[in-house]
């Protein structure tokens, strides 16, 4: 079930959202307008889970290109849920874009709640009083900052949901996939493509995605959560608080999620920033993989090609693929959603320790283990023990032994058996102790 949460620009929506959900899940900022798309979070009450929607400020006589895109996303929010609730500032007063807002809601089919927001102090609550005249009955005084009055707003958006099943609880079996990049790459294009619809707002200017975006799809059968995130510029380029805020979205949604695209310009080719962006998303132990977008401007021939994937194989560990694609037309989307899902399963695998002890010989065979000083290093037993990211154990008889050469070796190996290419693995060298009697 869904709350859809509107309002006039800078009412203090967003700010009201993460205090109903008691998270951060918005970015928050004085200046007007930072909320463009529409976000969902979870919320649970009383034992009640729904789904609040956050949209950005509605102002129905801008005339701005992404003004009016926002209106679009507020308005599918609008018909999307159960629930509508009308966020209004309690100092300000009455302003014609409420009661723009409280015309276009007394409209609708579904049960209207007014927040008035910005009642700090117990002195401020008679300000409410005056958004009786907007005709959608009593108004909810209401602090987004303080906490005053949100218990009393999520009780009334509970009586008003409909009887009925609540949101499910994510599925363990559900991937959480982060589409993240440099600014202006294409990553919001290539998110509708895949959710088939204007899901997130698309602009030319860079920038226009501030919140981390949460999708849920399905796709062959399998349950997706797409996260559309901000474009991450290098550090010492962040120059204003919200890009700074935003970015930091975006680094979160790495590390909550199982798997990471990439999104390059293929016309920049893979760049060092681009190079950075994939680390820090295998740091977050996600799954990766780079996609070359806007494929359809600017084809590389197969030996460009073929040497930016030398470029990633060797200067980054994890030895992700790198895929082509192109969000406009939605060429090759398709193999890219696959690939997602492969990477997720990989995540999860599981290998059985008899084929990992018969990797283990395998690799000895190959390549012999290093000697310190006429003792040889042997690898004795190996076992798999978690997943999400996979982690191995490998009996070893001395750790001393053991070179960082010859770990990476066995890591390629071991990469290259199970198909572990984008994956981060992490493999611990224990060293077995043999008890006294036996020594």
């Amino acid at each position: 079930m869904k709350v859809a949460v509107v309002g006039y620009p800078n009412v203090g929506k967003s700010s009201l959202v993460n205090r109903l959900t008691g998270s951060r899940a918005t970015v928050v900022h004085e200046r007007p307008g930072v909320t463009r798309d529409r976000n969902e979070i979870a919320c649970e009450w009383n034992g009640r889970r729904f789904t609040l929607i956050d949209t950005g400020g509605i102002d129905l006589v801008d005339l701005d290109p992404i003004a009016g895109s926002i209106r679009e996303q507020a308005t599918a929010a609008l018909n999307d849920a159960e629930v509508a609730v009308l966020v209004v500032d309690a100092r300000a007063g009455v302003r014609p874009g409420d009661e723009e807002m409280a015309d276009l809601l007394r409209r609708a089919t579904i049960p209207v709640l007014v927040a008035a927001n910005k009642v700090d102090t117990a002195r401020d609550i008679p300000n409410a009083a005056e958004f009786h005249r907007l005709g959608l009955g009593d108004p909810i005084p209401v602090s987004a900052a303080q906490g005053l009055g949100a218990g009393d707003l999520l009780d009334a958006i509970v009586d008003r949901l409909p009887e009925g099943d609540d949101d499910d609880e994510s599925d363990d079996d559900t991937i959480r996939l982060a589409v993240i990049g440099r600014p202006n790459v294409g990553k919001s294009s290539l998110v509708n493509r895949f959710a088939g619809t204007q899901r997130v707002i698309v602009n030319d200017a860079a920038g226009t995605t501030r919140d981390a975006i949460d999708l849920p799809l399905r796709v062959d059968g399998r349950d997706l959560i797409v996260i559309d995130t901000a474009g991450m510029r290098r550090q010492s380029k962040v120059q204003e608080s919200v890009e700074y805020y935003t970015t930091l979205r975006s680094q979160r949604a790495a590390e909550r999620a199982d798997v990471a695209l990439v999104v390059c310009d293929a016309a920049d080719g893979i760049t060092s920033q681009d190079m950075r962006i994939a680390e820090l998303a295998m740091k977050a132990n996600c799954a990766t993989a780079l996609v070359l977008n806007k494929w359809d401007l600017r084809e590389m021939d197969e030996h460009d090609l073929d040497h930016e994937r030398a470029r990633v194989a060797n200067k980054l560990r994890l030895r992700p693929k790198v895929l082509t694609a192109s969000a406009l037309s939605g060429r090759n989307v398709q193999r890219l959603t696959a690939e997602v899902i492969a990477l997720g399963d990989r995540m999860r695998q599981r290998v059985p320790t008899p084929e990992l002890n018969r990797f283990l010989s395998e690799t000895t065979e190959a390549r012999q283990p290093p000697a310190v000083r006429g003792h040889r290093l042997k690898m004795l037993y190996m076992s798999q023990f978690e997943t999400r990211p996979p982690r191995f154990a490998i009996q070893v008889n001395s750790r001393a032994r053991l070179t960082r050469d010859y770990a990476y070796f066995v890591e390629n190996r071991l990469r290259a058996r199970f198909g572990f290419d984008g994956v981060p693995l992490i493999i611990d060298f224990k060293e077995h102790r043999t008890k006294r009697s036996e020594r």
